[in-house]
């Protein structure tokens, strides 16, 4: 393509040179011109022609041979011909033009030849301008057609070769405590206190920091009497009301009972007085009266006693509710009061410290978080492709930027029951053990994760940046010499580099790598060999 572009650059220059001679006259200037625009490194050494020299003729010559003239007429010869260096020869110029072509001829004729060649310009100034518009247009077309070719884009090509593939899933993952403790602010107040420093190995009950807790504790005090008293007016409630106003009802009854029963036997007695005529007849009315009114009495009291009891029921359930409420509260606030002392609550590291002594802090602040960091977890974030391939106990390799000499191993723990998206990705969540014995790799940093899955020697591989992933089909561009063309696969198991060919391409095919071109079923590219 290149070859074929520098020779219409040639013809292009022939032609404008062509049309510049018969226009000027000037032939040291279009020489050197024509030499420049092709670029093919040939030069005049020297052009001994006076200005408004006539063309003689056009006629072949080979490149780098030289035009003389003795007595009036121009020869053509070899540089350093004897004939060339004869005294009677004087030089005029040297052959310039595409290879194995000479194109003009030249002489220098004196005061003569000048006149001559002015009437023949002017005769022939019609045709100097058509051909010179018809180079100019050539010149346009020409480059313009360059122009478009040139806009097909450069990609990076590489073939389906031949290995041993090792598969492994690579993708990126986060470090995570498998069984943090954190402490959170229960309430709003400020830090006291802080007893030790981020970073810092902790043990088992190990003061780490205090929080103000004087509201706290006057609040308990509080709904420490509250319960007191709930719990009183719940025994008053069960005991059937206030101890005084059961006693005193309690003794009316009885009084009111014993005098109606008297009451009775009086009234009995004198029935029967009078019907011996030993008592009165008014006796006996106002000892019935009596009793009318202590039976009235009796029946008072006990409406009263029962109310009472009913009473007590409904306050006892209610006695009931606040007694526990008051307990709530106690057990919430005795709780805060706790929380106001952080104490470590296993052996193993304060990996986050976030407060200050000073610091105020609200309600669900983090006030410090703490593991054992001997073994952690990694979740890796591995594309929706890959997930088929991978199984517990799968070997894991850890690589961490901050330490790159450093390699921690693992096994895959869970594998995903779901993808999920994550920016533009769809992956899923893969947990895995690592083991972290100098307690290196710390909480919440991004790592490179490596999930060893199987081997395959001598199979198909093709470059895995030349795959793409669509509608549950792997396909890349195959490169045809001029144009890319989409073409699906079946792939096999994957390494970091590679994936395996099942079939749909064969050995030795040329497939783009995308790179910053967005490649599209028989674009046009030019191709380059793939580093």
């Amino acid at each position: 393509m290149a070859r074929s572009a520098g020779s219409a650059l040639a013809l292009v220059a022939e032609g404008a040179v062509l049309g510049f001679v018969i226009l000027h006259g000037d032939f040291e200037h279009i020489i050197a011109a024509y030499t420049d625009a092709v670029n093919f490194g040939w030069f005049v050494a020297r052009l001994g022609l006076a200005r408004g020299a006539r063309i003689l003729s056009c006629v072949r010559l080979a490149h780098g041979q030289i035009l003389t003239r003795s007595t009036g007429s121009a020869r053509s010869c070899d540089i350093g011909d004897s004939i060339s260096q004869s005294a009677n020869l004087a030089l005029i110029g040297v052959c310039a033009g595409v290879r194995q072509t000479g194109l003009l001829q030249f002489y220098a004729s004196g005061v003569a030849a000048r006149s001559t060649a002015r009437p023949m310009m002017a005769k022939n100034s019609r045709r100097k301008w058509i051909v010179a518009a018809l180079a100019v247009a050539l010149v346009v077309i020409v480059l313009v057609v360059l122009a478009g070719r040139g806009q097909a884009p450069t990609v990076s090509i590489a073939q389906v070769s031949r290995e041993d593939l090792t598969s492994s899933i690579t993708s990126n993952g986060k470090v995570e405590p498998i069984s943090p403790v954190i402490a959170h602010a229960q309430f709003p107040t400020f830090v006291d206190k802080v007893m030790v420093s981020e970073g810092q190995s902790v043990h088992r009950g190990q003061l780490i920091l205090s929080l103000n807790a004087a509201d706290i504790a006057s609040q308990l005090a509080q709904a420490r009497q509250d319960l007191l008293s709930a719990q009183t007016t719940l025994r008053n409630a069960r005991a059937g009301g206030p101890p005084n106003e059961v006693a005193q009802l309690g003794g009316d009854l009885e009084k009111a009972k014993a005098q109606v029963a008297n009451l009775e036997r009086t009234q009995a007695s004198l029935i029967d007085l009078v019907a011996k005529q030993a008592a009165t007849q008014d006796e006996l009315n106002q000892n019935q009266a009596a009793l009318a009114e202590a039976r009235a009495n009796l029946q008072a009291l006990v409406q009263r006693t029962a109310a009472l009891k009913q009473q007590t029921g409904v306050d006892a359930e209610a006695a009931d509710l606040r007694v526990k409420q008051a307990q709530g509260q106690v057990q919430s606030l005795e709780e805060k009061l706790r929380s106001a002392t952080v104490t470590a609550e296993v052996d193993g590291t304060l990996y986050s410290l976030p407060v200050h002594a000073g610091d105020y802090v609200k309600v669900g602040d983090i006030l410090a978080e703490m593991a054992d960091l001997r073994q952690v977890r990694v979740r890796a974030f591995v594309d929706e492709p890959d997930l088929g391939s991978l199984a517990p106990d799968e070997d894991v390799k850890v690589n961490w930027d901050a330490m790159p000499n450093r390699t921690w191993s693992g096994k895959v723990e869970q594998v995903p029951k779901q993808v999920v998206a994550r920016g533009t990705r769809s992956v899923g969540e893969v947990l895995c053990s690592v083991q972290n014995d100098k307690v290196e790799l710390l909480p919440n940093v991004n790592v490179e994760v490596h999930i060893l899955v199987r081997q395959r020697p001598g199979v198909l591989v093709v470059a895995r940046r030349a795959v793409s992933y669509e509608n549950g089909q792997h396909f890349v561009f195959v490169f045809d010499g001029e144009k890319v063309h989409r073409r699906q696969f079946e792939a096999g198991i994957a390494s970091d580099k590679s994936y395996e060919v099942v079939s749909g391409l064969a050995l030795g095919d040329k497939i783009a790598l995308p790179g910053d071109v967005d490649l599209k079923d028989g674009m046009e590219v030019r191709a380059t060999e793939a580093k």
